[in-house]
């Protein structure tokens, strides 16, 4: 488990990197805190001096996998780009999703796909209903084999050394306080327990969680097996309701069938798809660490950073790379990145797989990603326009159409301290036609989709209000041409602003980032000449956030 780590553990490889090892454990630390710490509460956590708390922390904000926000340090959404490694690598997300995602709509209740990580299980995807009482597990999460459905499922494949580790860990943590994601165990159970349930599992083919986990949690388990494998389990879908809905009994009773004709669906995807193509692995990235290395000193980490590099040399079609492998894709030296990859295989990231090749283990996704799996564009986007407004010295929105199509409603806002501001909070909302934000997000509609005004009217909210349909169509189209609204009070008298779109994976616009300010502060050119080439910066930038975020987690855009 990450809490056992310690920086001078007797097994500590002589070869391992030491920086390495730290800069792994304050990322930990960070994900068991939720994505935020403060640098004292960092260096209490790790045992770390202050500085090389500062040091690391410094290295990692390069790396833009975390930001400094006044005395904290809070995860980013690039570090999720670790985790996407892994899920990338293990293939399993982008093949069974779809299926797992039906199976939820279809029986309304959360689906989610589970893998053994050595005596535990973490999800690599999750589909969840929207609901008073929901799931709270997220992509990454680790939890107990014994508390869980698929874990006695998993446990069917365990080696005597497995048990041994595992009958280990129960013993020196009896109430499961390593396993942050789930509530402390309340009332032992014993080892036998646990023993019994993976025979019965062996025996069923599927496993029950009755409340194990908390009162009125209840799931239901079957593994998916890799034909191409022999048959061993490749991963574990699993359904979870609760007891107002289901018994245990009654979920088994009621949903065992379904489950195992979406068990053999997968297991099908497995059998026929083709071999994943190898992605395009990262380049220049040891000429990068250079670089920050020189321009920021002895407060830039290179070993740290080098390391990290190594994780993301795998991927799509990149599940075993050799030692030669990986020092192609980083553009690192053979010792550099065999020094990293015998420092991970310590901290149990990687393991040994095939003819002398390394593949990344569950446990990747410990690194940040869970607290990240379920964030949102707003908060995507916040620390970007913060930034944006203390650039241009304006205020900066973030804002996405209402479902009706005809509105626009606020999500993310940074507010600049003027004497004359625009007033506008997150959650107002405003006519889409009369505004820069709503023009942007009108001109990527289909034009038969296009909702121009509530009912079609166009009502002039000033005397410069474009209000004829046509003329308002034609603008829209120069809009989707040349990539930016500027409305110059149409909303208000006095009132200027200019947006640009946000994409996201796809390429389709989600949102709309502006500036807004008085008119008499930017002349029309100004704010093409001045303000549009930071909001077209800001904007990419939150769509890289977007991208990694997004590959294989929900991001909420409304």
């Amino acid at each position: 488990m990450p809490a056992k780590t310690t920086l001078d553990a007797p097994a500590v490889p002589a070869e391992a990197v030491t920086p390495l090892i730290r800069g792994v454990v304050v990322l930990w630390r960070l994900t068991e805190a939720g994505g935020t710490l403060s640098a004292s509460a960092l260096e209490r956590a790790t045992g770390l001096a202050r500085s090389t708390v500062d040091r690391i922390a410094s290295t990692l904000a390069r790396m833009g996998y975390v930001r400094l926000d006044g005395r904290d340090v809070v995860l980013a959404p690039r570090v999720m780009e670790l985790g996407n490694a892994c899920l990338a690598a293990l293939g399993l997300p982008s093949l069974l999703a779809a299926h797992a995602d039906a199976l939820a709509d279809e029986l309304d209740e959360s689906v989610s796909l589970a893998v053994g990580d050595r005596d535990g299980i973490r999800f690599i995807h999750q589909a969840t209903r929207r609901r008073a009482m929901s799931l709270s597990f997220r992509i990454g999460d680790l939890l107990p084999a014994e508390r869980t459905a698929p874990g006695p499922l998993f446990a069917t494949e365990w080696t005597d050394a497995q048990w041994q580790t595992w009958r280990e860990r129960r013993a020196a943590d009896p109430e499961d306080r390593d396993f942050p994601a789930v509530p402390p165990r309340q009332h032992t159970s014993s080892d036998e327990d646990f023993v019994r349930r993976a025979a019965r599992a062996r025996a069923d083919g599927w496993a029950l969680d009755d409340q194990l986990i908390e009162p009125g949690l209840v799931a239901l388990s079957v593994p998916v097996r890799d034909p191409r494998a022999g048959g061993r389990i490749a991963c574990v879908a699993n359904v979870v309701s609760h007891t107002s809905r289901h018994t245990a009994a009654h979920l088994r009773d009621t949903l065992l069938p379904r489950l195992r004709t979406a068990v053999a669906d997968m297991e099908r995807e497995l059998r026929e798809a083709p071999q994943p193509r190898p992605g395009r692995a990262p380049a220049g990235l040891a000429t990068w660490t250079g670089a920050s290395k020189q321009e920021l000193g002895r407060e830039f980490v290179e070993s740290l950073a080098r390391g990290l590099t190594v994780l993301t040399a795998f991927g799509e079609g990149r599940a075993e790379l050799t030692l030669t492998d990986v020092a192609q894709a980083t553009g690192l030296s053979r010792a550099t990145a065999r020094r990293a990859l015998i420092t991970y295989e310590y901290l149990g990231l990687v393991r040994p797989s095939g003819n002398r090749g390394f593949a990344l283990t569950p446990r990747v996704l410990s690194l940040g990603f869970p607290p990240l799996s379920r964030t949102s564009l707003d908060r995507i986007a916040t620390p970007h326009l913060a930034e944006l407004a203390d650039r241009v010295h304006e205020s900066a929105s973030l804002a996405v159409l209402t479902p009706a199509g005809d509105e626009i409603q606020y999500t993310a806002r940074a507010a600049t301290s003027r004497v004359m501001s625009v007033n506008i909070t997150i959650g107002t909302r405003l006519p889409a036609y009369a505004t820069s934000l709503g023009r942007v997000l009108l001109a990527d509609l289909p034009a038969g989709e296009r909702q121009l005004g509530p009912h079609g009217e166009l009502r002039p909210l000033t005397p410069r209000t474009i209000t004829d349909p046509s003329a308002l169509t034609a603008v829209l189209e120069e809009v989707r041409e040349r990539g930016y609204a500027l409305v110059d009070e149409e909303l208000e008298a006095g009132l200027r602003s200019v947006a640009v779109p946000v994409r996201d994976r796809t390429g389709r616009v989600v949102a709309a980032v502006n500036v807004a300010m008085h008119a008499a502060r930017r002349s029309v050119q100004e704010c093409v000449r001045d303000v549009l080439p930071e909001l077209v910066e800001t904007a990419g930038r939150v769509e890289e956030d977007l991208a990694v975020a997004g590959r294989f987690a929900r991001v909420g855009v409304s």
